[in-house]
């Protein structure tokens, strides 16, 4: 199929032009023309794809970023399940951690106000890159595929490497919830102080592995996904009623920020990092990907379960176990509540649990990376697929328990991943995208909104990792290196 001479005269308009034709195949099994436009030193222009399509292409990149087909399955989940995807990570045992992490550094006006903002900006970002899932008339699955797409080559390592950052560190923060929750089970029956934090860590990662090395791709969690569900509610129903009994029969609690007017300041921007980390993936395209037609639609769908139903426990727990407990409040809440052995033992048995469930959604993407390198497809019971399972993921998992009880500080870990990775790209990367490929459909008052956005987001992110650096030295230097907290 040649170019029209319509898409010759509108590229030929601006500078000197290179045609060349190749046939991809697209995921959904479509062929089409890919055309690849060098510009001259004119600057940035259109890309005109054979079928008609544009994009923006920077001046300083101009080849076309080569897209690897994936070696997981897509387009096969409802959005139903897909909500639920999203409101596993929302509801992960993560959410016993912000009634410390979040409300302690900012009050009570400040975390009711800050939790509710989070949510309405958050669900407006995902949206923004949900609506850019077919931009230029194909799927983009994976987050990196989209901004090399929009941006060039440069963009979808930057891209990637962000993201992989990100995940990295959530994995980080849930193994090291798996291990508190582990050592908490621990001393409810035998408080000798025996066995450390690390040692928990440890089985938690062997747990994480073995779950990894079973589950091929995200699409296969299917069951797990309502057991994930129920081990939420175990915990977050525990934590709501012991808290709320600990509430009623405690004296009045002190709900002042602690701290010197330098700390107040550092932990309240910290503070809005642990809230921009609550309610976003970083992956939100791979987890698309395995929605079913129409795929925006059924997104949109999903993302308004997650950001309406979806976070009403959080909010119930978060919001009950600081007031049952003031500026006491435990970074772990079940460490805080008082009541029959065998219930705490029950949740942080569930909290444990879902948190293996919840770490392979996140460590997805990489998976699906090695695998798709590597040509990992087929009956996922083969040989060789499950030993390079085996090997591969059990070697992420075996580098992610490492830093996990090398440094166990969940609270500066939910921060510095805030700040890195989820603020540029959630917020900034989102609205910068949307404004790049939607130029010539917005008016001039929505770029100024979006470029807003990215502008403020941008210094938020800056601010947050300095104070999340400096809560690290701070701890550091309080604790030492695999240390029992």
């Amino acid at each position: 199929m040649q170019p029209s001479n319509r898409e010759k005269e509108a590229v030929l308009a601006w500078g000197s032009v290179i045609f060349e034709e190749e046939r991809v195949l697209l995921f959904g099994g479509v062929e089409e023309v890919a055309v690849e436009v060098k510009m001259n030193d004119q600057g940035t222009n259109d890309f005109v794809g054979g079928s008609g399509t544009h994009r923006n292409v920077h001046s300083d990149d101009h080849l076309a970023v080569e897209v690897p087909d994936t070696a997981h399955q897509i387009s096969s989940d409802s959005w139903f399940q897909v909500g639920f995807i999203l409101t596993t990570g929302i509801n992960s045992a993560y959410v016993l951690g912000y009634s410390g992490t979040v409300m302690v550094p900012l009050g009570w006006i400040g975390g009711v106000v800050g939790l509710i903002l989070a949510t309405a900006i958050s669900l407006y970002a995902n949206s923004l890159v949900a609506k850019l899932h077919e931009f230029g008339g194909k799927r983009h699955i994976r987050y990196r595929d989209l901004a090399g797409f929009i941006y060039g080559g440069k963009a979808y390592s930057l891209t990637w490497g962000l993201q992989y950052v990100n995940l990295f560190m959530i994995n980080v923060g849930y193994i090291i919830l798996a291990g508190q929750a582990l050592k908490a089970i621990y001393v409810l029956f035998r408080d000798d102080n025996e066995m450390k934090l690390p040692y928990f860590i440890a089985i938690a990662g062997v747990a994480c592995a073995l779950f990894a090395i079973a589950i091929p791709h995200l699409s296969a969690l299917g069951i797990w996904l309502g057991f994930s569900t129920f081990f939420s509610l175990v915990y977050i129903v525990v934590g709501f009623a012991l808290a709320l009994k600990d509430g009623i029969e405690a004296p009045s609690r002190d709900y002042n920020i602690p701290g010197s007017t330098t700390s107040k300041i550092f932990t309240t921007i910290g503070a809005s990092a642990n809230l921009v980390f609550a309610f976003n993936t970083g992956m939100l395209p791979e987890i698309q990907a395995t929605v079913r037609k129409p795929v925006v639609e059924n997104m949109m769908k999903a993302l308004y379960f997650q950001f309406t139903l979806g976070v009403l426990p959080m909010y119930a727990v978060t919001f009950m176990g600081y007031w049952a407990y003031g500026v006491n409040t435990s970074s772990y809440l079940l460490n805080s509540v008082n009541g029959p052995v065998w219930v705490k033992a029950l949740a942080n048995i569930s909290a444990f649990l879902q948190t293996i469930i919840a770490l392979h959604i996140f460590a997805s993407p990489m998976y699906e990376y090695l695998d798709t390198k590597y040509g990992i497809k087929g009956n996922a019971l083969a040989l060789r697929n499950l030993s390079f399972r085996v090997v591969v993921r059990g070697g992420y998992l075996a580098i992610t328990t490492f830093v996990s009880a090398l440094l166990p500080f969940l609270g500066d870990f939910m921060s510095l991943t805030g700040a890195i990775s989820t603020f540029p790209l959630t917020f900034i990367l989102a609205n910068h995208m949307y404004i790049v490929a939607k130029r010539n459909k917005l008016t001039s008052i929505q770029k100024s909104w979006h470029w807003l956005n990215v502008c403020f987001f941008g210094c938020m992110s800056v601010a947050a990792a300095i104070a999340a650096l400096r809560l690290i030295a701070v701890d550091s230097k309080t604790y030492h290196v695999f240390a029992d907290l």
